[in-house]
């Protein structure tokens, strides 16, 4: 339930409490819930909607004060602080979790200030009404890291809007598995934009950074003129594939948007994995004059469009095959990503 953790994103994870429910296609093949009916001979007794959660034993919530005991020489040996991944089998903000159980572990963060909490939930709705009263996230948490899951565009234009509004000194996005293209820019200051204040003297529109969200407020604290834009509030952005039975496959440019949105708002990128499949066949590279294009298409089963099935069909064709995780690796256009916050 505690454990030094293969994530690429993190050192730790830490379950406080086991359990949860689906609440959107990125939970159809859910990993948390397979290991719950693995160790329930066979159902997942703790998932779905009014399964009891479980709270982990005492030993395991002992596990961050004693990574809080190494934090000095965790940060001479690596550079950085330890960051845990808080609930890996489980979310925080999960309405059937019990209150009090987050009342504990609030108070585990504040007792183990040396580490970084990575609260990562699909229920972002819920942050606001479930924090400690008051979170003073600069005084009292500035340990938290606050992240939302997401999978696709229309998650993305639901929920980053609340993760914004939403106060913690690291706010990122974790899109995995990503299920279809997300442009962020799209979500942030299309039709529906985030009406938010500006995070003050930031100089991006002045270094002429690509915008990512309407700014409100010049320097003073006075009202912009409508269009006018400042940086965005988020700190981070994680990608990454489905891997296990029944993985979807990640069409590469859904990963290269994000990737360039990143890098020209200077904002860190990390690609996770590219799951169960690898990019066997790209008509762009391989076959520009289109000669082996039929014969891909006529594999039945294996070639699919963007509204369903097994493959990619649209301005660029791809080919998925299903390698397994460690086989397809990591590497996005020969290049491994793991950009973080400072």
């Amino acid at each position: 339930m505690a454990e030094n953790s293969a994530i690429e994103w993190c050192d730790h994870t830490f379950n406080p409490w086991e359990g949860c429910q689906k609440v959107g296609p990125g939970c159809d093949h859910c990993y948390a819930e397979t290991r719950n009916a693995r160790f329930g001979g066979g159902t997942a007794v703790n998932w779905g909607p009014g399964a009891p959660r479980r709270r982990t034993s005492a030993s395991n919530w002992r596990k961050p004060r004693q990574w809080q005991a190494a934090a000095a020489q965790f940060l001479t040996d690596h550079g950085r602080r330890q960051r845990v991944f808080c609930a890996s089998l489980a979310d925080v903000f999960d309405n059937a979790a019990d209150p009090a159980w987050r009342t504990d572990l609030f108070a585990l963060i504040r007792d183990t200030p040396d580490l970084d909490w990575l609260l990562l939930t699909k229920r972002i709705g819920n942050v606001a009404n479930m924090l400690p009263v008051p979170f003073d996230f600069e005084s009292q948490y500035p340990n938290v890291w606050l992240g939302a899951t997401v999978v696709n565009q229309a998650e993305a234009e639901r929920d980053v809007p609340k993760l914004l509004a939403t106060p913690a000194r690291v706010r990122f996005l974790s899109i995995e598995p990503m299920l279809g293209p997300i442009s962020l820019e799209q979500a942030w200051y299309g039709e529906n934009a985030l009406d938010s204040e500006c995070w003050g003297n930031c100089g991006w529109c002045e270094k002429g950074y690509p915008p990512l969200w309407n700014c409100q407020r010049d320097w003073s604290g006075a009202r912009y003129e409508a269009g006018a834009r400042c940086r965005s509030g988020l700190d981070w952005i994680i990608v990454g594939g489905e891997s296990g039975p029944g993985a979807r496959p990640l069409h590469p440019d859904w990963a290269r948007q994000l990737r360039d949105e990143c890098e020209a708002a200077s904002v860190p990128f990390l690609f996770k994995q590219w799951g169960e499949h690898d990019l066997s066949y790209d008509r762009e590279r391989d076959d520009p004059d289109w000669r082996r294009c039929g014969d891909q298409e006529r594999r039945p089963g294996r070639w699919i469009n963007l509204e369903g099935g097994w493959g990619f069909h649209g301005e660029r064709v791809h080919y998925a095959a299903r390698v397994g995780k460690k086989a397809a690796g990591r590497l996005l256009d020969g290049l491994q990503h793991d950009g973080a916050p400072g």
